[in-house]
């Protein structure tokens, strides 16, 4: 491979030493550094003059300085005359698009109760020919995060909540990438904030190439969503291996954050399948939730493990028996407090990738020959 510079951020370096290896080739030479005052500093040791320039950076660690890194050195390329500048970043940050906003205590804010809303319509209505005028009392509402979900939805108002995700992607756009690479969009729709070509890989093949060679009689498990939002994922992945499905649905407003299980799990051996896992509060209870509707065993395969808090000792203390994440993010840290947890590698699918787009070949082909994962 000619005229291409694969540049690390500092936020997974071993993911790039690890693609770099795939394809035979040296990282590039930078030096990525903080000022006295912590703005960021970047130094590129390598001529990128017409070359395909990939920048891996995923979104973890220190997300906010790993994006500005990033930023700066899509920037950095650009101005030396790159020929073209692809960003690699497995697990995109800012890309987690709630449908609601959640109070403190984790209740949904979807509209505002009906006591409430008669108060604000109360400060703002006229008064009628004939009625006299009340002085009005000083009512602040200013904290509309505090107020409880109402199982009324016959209202209009919704809480506003900001997303920066469509910032993000106009940043990285302006900064001056060509093309974005990344993996299990926790929202696929947030490709559209992009007028750049983005192309968002599917963990689907090595998934399943680790149930295959790695869990014993795997067409006899049930393959199981944590919640209704991974149903297509977790039925596409049983398709594939011919397995039976089950969904662990959740409902926080109408049953106080309940969670039932659709489907059979007694005597089973239950995969459950997401692609985030964070506070590992959905993942832990939904495990619980299958042993005691009669689950003998309890694996979880996740993409993108963030594991934040005390994530850790909630795996630790659950009924989980392995947890399998991918390594988009860096998980020495987390394999060292938790033995349950087993990696399995992303960076042959990423290798790929980076080959067919700097040789102009199909990227969505590749899923057709999935031989190159099973080495």
């Amino acid at each position: 491979m000619k005229n291409i510079v694969i540049f690390s951020g500092s936020s997974h370096p071993h993911l790039t030493d690890l693609i770099c290896k795939q394809l035979d080739l040296v990282p590039g030479k930078c030096n990525l550094s903080k000022f006295s005052n912590q703005e960021t500093n970047v130094e590129l040791f390598e001529s990128v003059r017409e070359k395909d320039i990939f920048i891996v950076q995923s979104g973890c660690g220190h997300v906010n300085d790993n994006l500005i890194e990033l930023l700066i050195m899509i920037s950095a390329c650009k101005i030396t005359s790159a020929k073209r500048i692809v960003c690699v970043i497995p697990s995109f940050p800012y890309s987690r698009l709630p449908n609601s906003p959640y109070t403190k205590n984790g209740n949904t804010i979807s509209r505002i109760p009906e006591s409430e809303k008669s108060k604000l319509l109360n400060l703002t209505r006229k008064p009628e020919h004939g009625e006299p005028i009340k002085q009005k009392k000083n009512v602040s509402i200013t904290n509309l995060g505090e107020i409880p979900a109402s199982n009324d939805h016959s209202g209009t108002y919704k809480h506003w909540t900001c997303r920066a995700g469509n910032l993000v992607a106009k940043m990285i756009v302006e900064a001056g990438a060509d093309n974005i690479i990344t993996m299990d969009l926790h929202d696929p729709q947030f490709q559209g904030f992009f007028d750049i070509p983005v192309d968002n890989l599917s963990s689907q093949l090595l998934i399943a190439k680790y149930i295959k060679m790695n869990i014993p009689d795997y067409q006899q498990a049930v393959i199981t969503s944590p919640d209704a939002g991974g149903a297509k994922r977790a039925t596409a992945l049983a398709e594939l291996l011919k397995m039976t499905v089950a969904l662990v649905h959740k409902d926080r407003v109408f049953h106080n954050d309940e969670m039932s299980l659709v489907g059979d799990v007694k005597d089973k051996v239950c995969i459950i399948i997401d692609d985030i896992i964070d506070t590992s509060s959905t993942i832990t209870r939904a495990a619980q939730l299958l042993v005691n509707n009669g689950a003998k065993k309890i694996y979880a395969i996740i993409t993108h493990a963030i594991l934040s808090g005390d994530a850790i000792q909630k795996v630790n203390d659950s009924c989980i028996d392995e947890l399998i994440v991918s390594n988009s993010i860096p998980q020495d840290e987390h394999v060292k407090a938790c033995t349950k947890i087993k990696v399995f590698d992303i960076a042959p699918l990423f290798a790929e990738t980076i080959r067919r787009i700097h040789n102009g070949e199909s990227v969505s082909t590749q899923y057709k020959n999935s031989d190159i994962y099973m080495e």
